[in-house]
């Protein structure tokens, strides 16, 4: 059996997969026919929440149910609808939680004020912990300790 080079058995196998990967990358085509709407759709739905993912904006989610709350704002939007409507329509049917800036009400408040409680928590933890530690002493050791590390170390070292 004849010996092949490992250089023409590299561009034996990278040869296929060059050819099957062409390079017929394109824009997506927009979805709406008016550019004009269609950045208006973009940028009402950054500042709401995709409700499957729930880190990422609507505008940027590709989950089916995102794709068809965009396509209903955009229809809502091409019926003349205002965004203080369809946000409200939005804010009725999925609550604030749709919102990435939901108002401070009643049912927010533990939103808007749950980070700085917990910093607050966290303040007063690491407070108690130093004083603590403060109380306890230096650390130093007594004339005790120092006269028992000795021994042990005297003893380590006959050993």
């Amino acid at each position: 059996m004849p010996k092949v080079s490992t250089t023409l058995l590299r561009w034996l196998v990278c040869l296929p997969l060059l050819t099957l990967s062409p390079a017929h990358a394109a824009d997506a085509p927009p979805a709406a026919r008016d550019p004009a709407l269609e950045a208006r759709v973009i940028a009402f739905t950054t500042n709401l929440r995709c409700l499957v993912c729930q880190n990422e904006s609507l505008a940027a989610s590709q989950a089916d149910l995102a794709i068809d709350l965009k396509n209903q704002i955009r229809d809502k939007m091409r019926a003349g609808e205002s965004d203080d409507a369809i946000r409200a329509y939005l804010v009725d049917r999925y609550g604030d939680f749709v919102l990435y800036n939901p108002p401070l009400k009643a049912t927010t408040v533990l939103l808007w004020a749950g980070p700085f409680a917990l910093l607050v928590i966290g303040l007063v933890v690491l407070a108690l912990n130093i004083r603590r530690r403060a109380a306890a002493g230096s650390g130093a050791l007594s004339d005790e300790d120092h006269a028992r590390a000795r021994e042990l170390l005297q003893e380590a070292e006959r050993q």
